[in-house]
């Protein structure tokens, strides 16, 4: 934050932005469509036109434009309550990622859309079941991104698949990295908070469990039957958020949660000891005068086992969401830190 400047397209998920952006649209060219729903065409064009011009303007004068934070209409049709996906940058992962070959048989919509004459993009307010959209609303923002370009685009990299490796391969494609390690040399991914993307690989998601399953659970108030919106762990009231499916004693349901997370977190301390002792084995060789040609194989893997590290570290469950493609993510940076080693141990040999 003291070298880089924060971009106006961090506002797309800390505060209630359709009102901004929809000015900010009409502003930059945008026909009006004063009034109209937000599936107006119009209107949502003037969303999307809005949307790029804020991203790459200073966060802090993009705030000035929002005067509330995150609010009802971010997730509901005003008229109705429908839940509904109002985030732009959503919108295109969700359709790149329908008209990806990505296995997903956890969404049905996408499948039925796959399936059909396709002559419309996939959209999750016309197709979505209202059991998707209790996930995609939360997967509006708890999700891995980039800024794309000069322009600053808040993109979902979700071209080739959600999986930490699909990811990857799009940024090795467009050639993204954000920053050069300074020990190393290697240029290095950052993961944000990829909730979303490791909940879909998950057995809750292939059970047709969403989020708000667990961390919004139903309340009564009064007559009606509501989500509760004090959106917290499930852990905080396992009773609620998890009883009503797994018939045990809330502490052991505590207990087999945390057991899943301590085990998570050993692998996890593993894998950044690895990652850790490779980093630290290219900079001695580049200080010994390894070229970068001769570091490369090394750099390569390190980017590869640090993303996956990462990838987990950043992803606010220590393991829980989805405990296999976690122990899956783990241990493949774990072989490929170990892998970057050989590649080093090689090069000294052929010295």
């Amino acid at each position: 934050m003291t070298e880089k400047e924060q971009p106006g397209a961090c506002l797309h998920c800390h505060g209630s932005v359709l009102k901004a952006y929809y000015e900010a649209g009409v502003e930059a060219g945008a026909r009006p469509a004063e009034g109209a729903s937000l599936r107006d065409p119009v209107r949502q064009a003037a969303v999307q036109k809005g949307f790029e011009a804020v991203n790459p303007m200073p966060y802090l004068e993009a705030t000035k434009l929002v005067e509330h934070p995150v609010a009802c209409i971010d997730c509901h049709d005003p008229e109705t309550m429908d839940l509904r996906v109002t985030r732009p940058a959503f919108l295109a992962g969700i359709r790149r990622l329908a008209e990806s070959k990505a296995a997903l048989p956890h969404l049905p919509s996408i499948t039925r859309w796959r399936e059909g004459d396709r002559d419309q993009p996939y959209d999750p307010n016309e197709e979505a079941s209202r059991q998707e959209m209790r996930a995609f609303v939360c997967g509006q923002c708890h999700v891995e991104y980039y800024f794309k370009g000069e322009e600053k685009l808040l993109t979902y990299p979700w071209h080739d698949g959600i999986r930490s490796e699909d990811i990857e391969r799009y940024y090795d494609t467009v050639g993204w990295s954000d920053w050069e390690h300074a020990q190393s040399g290697a240029g290095v991914l950052k993961a944000q908070h990829p909730e979303f993307e490791t909940w879909n690989t998950s057995v809750h998601a292939r059970s047709s469990v969403a989020c708000a399953d667990c961390h919004m659970p139903y309340v009564r108030e009064g007559a009606m039957k509501v989500s509760d919106h004090h959106v917290r762990s499930p852990l905080l009231d396992a009773e609620r958020a998890c009883a009503t499916c797994h018939a045990y004693d809330t502490d052991e349901i505590v207990a087999r949660a945390e057991t899943i997370q301590e085990r998570s977190k050993q692998l996890l301390d593993t894998a950044e000891q690895a990652t850790v002792e490779l980093i630290e084995a290219i900079a001695a060789a580049k200080k010994a005068g390894a070229t970068d040609g001769q570091l490369a194989e090394a750099r390569d893997f390190q980017r590869k086992a640090q993303w996956r590290t990462d990838f987990v570290n950043a992803e606010n469950s220590m393991g829980f969401h989805s405990p296999q493609e976690t122990a899956r993510n783990l241990g493949l940076a774990i072989d490929y830190a170990r892998q970057g080693m050989i590649a080093l141990a090689s090069l000294r040999t052929a010295r």
